[in-house]
């Protein structure tokens, strides 16, 4: 699939495990199409609301990301896909690509841990752009100080499905 001219890779969430070396949470995205992996840092709040709706969990009241969902519903907006657009200095980006009513585009940035604990909120597909594949690749062959990335895939614990 391409999107502005970028192809684009269908991923789910492969994983979702610890930094063993700085016990951050990490969302290894995994290619539905591909062999692509994808290991992305994530806060841990974030990793929290992406664990609860993987695992179905219901909290009392709404979280921050029920509300945007909530909001997006209520606003009757749909949501097409979740794209990670870009790797820069070790940081990721990404976007929430929604279409209105009358079917016009409506496209948000967002931090990748947001855009995929809301796309697990509203069942659309996630994709990542294949540069960012690239950069990510060349970043973890080119850094030898033992940062984030270097842990080969498979040692990587399979807790998610």
């Amino acid at each position: 699939m391409k999107s502005n001219g970028n192809t684009l890779i269908e991923v789910k969430i492969g994983a979702l495990i610890m930094d063993p070396n700085t016990n951050t949470p990490i969302v290894v995205l995994k290619g539905i199409d591909s062999e692509t992996v994808l290991p992305i840092w994530v806060g841990a709040f974030e990793a929290n609301a992406i664990a609860l709706e993987i695992e179905k969990v219901v909290p009392q009241r709404p979280m921050t990301h029920d509300l945007l969902r909530n909001v997006i519903i209520e606003c009757q907006l749909s949501a097409m896909s979740v794209i990670i657009t870009d790797l820069q200095e070790n940081t990721f980006y990404a976007r929430i690509e929604l279409v209105d009513r009358k079917g016009d585009p409506v496209s948000m940035d967002a931090r990748p841990s947001d855009a995929i604990a809301l796309a697990l909120r509203l069942d659309c597909p996630m994709y990542v752009e294949q540069k960012v594949i690239d950069l990510s690749s060349a970043s973890n062959q080119g850094d030898s100080s033992g940062g984030e990335g270097d842990a080969p895939v498979d040692e990587w614990p399979e807790l998610i499905g």
